[in-house]
């Protein structure tokens, strides 16, 4: 069978993606053929200040299916990236050009040309321009998916928040059983169909030891009748639990994913757990998009500080599938 290539959408111009990249390739061997798509402007002028001694090869982005492709060189797709006169950052044209990477990987995902697809941390503050809570949206709207599912996947555990980059005091608006019994499925699907695994699921409560000083107790009106509705169609899935003690080892060891109710609540436990080691992956996609587990941190750009672990796991994660 034919080794499907892995599209890599750069990011931000000016982020750690293309250090991390560089990092990444010469530290892991892999079989999938990359498919980089970025300025080349902007790649050559990195090239030199890291003395990557890689070389180019120029893809025909309207030519890509005929086109024999392998790791020997960088294969990439240019993308003009236009910038004011004064050099300084231009928003619109960095949004521009952002955007059209993206539309150029869609459109050979549409293709059926691959179906690994990595993009590079994007600032969502400037980007987005509150059109989207966050990139698993915005990609999500370009394949007309109404739902998807945020899973921040490690091999021990993972974590999904029901919302995603929503203010906190709008979480228990949002919060619904519908949504929760959603969640719970599509979490075990992806499970089941993507990795070939049926996923033991754990759900954090939204309230602190999941109790409340309100007459309204959403953990037990809302989200303990989501788990048992879940229950009965046979997932395998316990809850609500305490978020502040679920991550203790011997309660997380239970579970393959925990199912928080909000961002934090799921995301910041994991992170300081591994740190670098977990990918953000998009459930409910007819495709599979991951992204490396952190922002484009532009105050790093261009030091060669940054930790590519995060890519790397992103890397061999795609390249098994």
């Amino acid at each position: 069978m034919k080794i499907k290539p892995i599209l890599l959408v750069a990011g931000e111009p000016k982020s750690v993606f293309i250090e991390i990249f560089f990092k990444s390739i010469k530290n892991i061997k892999y079989k999938s053929p990359l498919i980089l798509i970025c300025s080349k402007r902007e790649l050559k002028n990195q090239i030199k200040k890291f003395k990557f001694n890689k070389k180019i090869r120029i893809l025909d982005k309207n030519n890509i299916k005929n086109l024999k492709i392998n790791n020997k060189k960088i294969n990439l797709i240019d993308v003009s990236y236009e910038v004011s006169n004064n050099r300084k950052l231009n928003i619109k044209l960095k949004n521009e050009y952002i955007n059209n990477c993206f539309n150029i990987a869609f459109r050979i995902i549409k293709s059926g040309y691959t179906h690994k697809f990595i993009n590079g941390p994007i600032n969502k503050k400037t980007f987005l321009n509150k059109k989207f809570l966050g990139i698993t949206e915005y990609v999500a709207s370009k394949f007309d998916i109404k739902e998807t599912g945020m899973l921040i996947y490690n091999n021990e555990i993972s974590v999904c928040p029901l919302t995603t980059h929503l203010p906190l005091k709008l979480v228990p608006k949002k919060i619904t059983k519908k949504l929760i019994e959603n969640k719970i499925k599509m979490i075990n699907d992806f499970f089941k169909k993507k990795l070939k695994l049926i996923p033991m699921i754990g759900v954090t409560g939204l309230n602190p030891h999941c109790e409340s000083i309100n007459k309204f107790n959403e953990d037990e009106k809302i989200v303990a009748p989501a788990i048992k509705s879940s229950i009965k169609k046979k997932i395998k899935v316990k809850g609500p639990f305490s978020a502040d003690t679920i991550f203790l080892k011997t309660n997380r060891n239970k579970f393959n994913v925990i199912l928080g109710m909000y961002h934090d609540q799921v995301l910041a436990p994991l992170k300081t757990l591994f740190e670098y080691n977990a990918i953000n992956i998009t459930m409910g996609l007819p495709f599979f998009r991951v992204s490396p587990d952190h922002g484009p941190n532009e105050k790093m750009f261009g030091k060669n500080k940054s930790n590519p672990k995060s890519l790397i796991q992103a890397l061999k994660f795609l390249d098994k599938k």
